[in-house]
């Protein structure tokens, strides 16, 4: 059965943290698709168009890696895309709750739809896409959490506000 992932997230920006999720998801599911969520609640640094062409860049060299933008319900873009998995990260016990209901609410709503949890490799778990920015806004170092190209787009990012 060829199984096709969805990993939905704001990625403002991507960290090397996600990285890692999206490889590992690589070696399990013949498809993953990387959704970039609008999120204008969220009041983004990057815009959706910026975040989708920085996550593009930076997976280029996995074959079976998609990468979208999309503004509706996660478990309608899900269906669009023919995704019958919805792959969250968890970093620290603090993310569970919220991910449990999330997982909950989506099984409700499409309960054809499985949600896979995986944790980060232990140097990413304490790496959040907030932290980052608030790191390079303030011109620390970020290399080590990010990759180059992101490093880069963050600093031209914070040198024009």
């Amino acid at each position: 059965m060829q199984i096709t992932a969805i990993y939905p997230g704001t990625f403002d920006p991507i960290t090397n943290g996600h990285l890692d999720l999206i490889h590992r998801a690589s070696m399990l599911y013949e498809k993953v698709i990387v959704a970039v969520a609008e999120s204008r609640g969220k009041q983004p640094l990057f815009t959706l168009q910026e975040r989708v062409e920085l996550i593009e860049g930076v997976v280029s060299e996995f074959s079976n890696i998609q990468v979208i933008g999309f503004n509706n319900l996660l478990v309608e873009c899900a269906k669009q895309h023919r995704a019958s998995v919805i792959l969250r990260g968890l970093r620290a016990v603090s993310d569970f709750e919220y991910e449990f209901q999330m997982a909950g609410m989506n099984r409700r709503l499409a309960p054809d739809i499985e949600t896979v949890f995986l944790t980060p490799a232990e140097q990413y778990e304490f790496i959040s896409s907030s932290m980052i920015r608030e790191i390079a806004r303030l011109n620390g170092d970020v290399s080590s959490f990010v990759s180059d190209s992101v490093k880069d787009r963050l600093t031209n990012k914070f040198k024009t506000e």
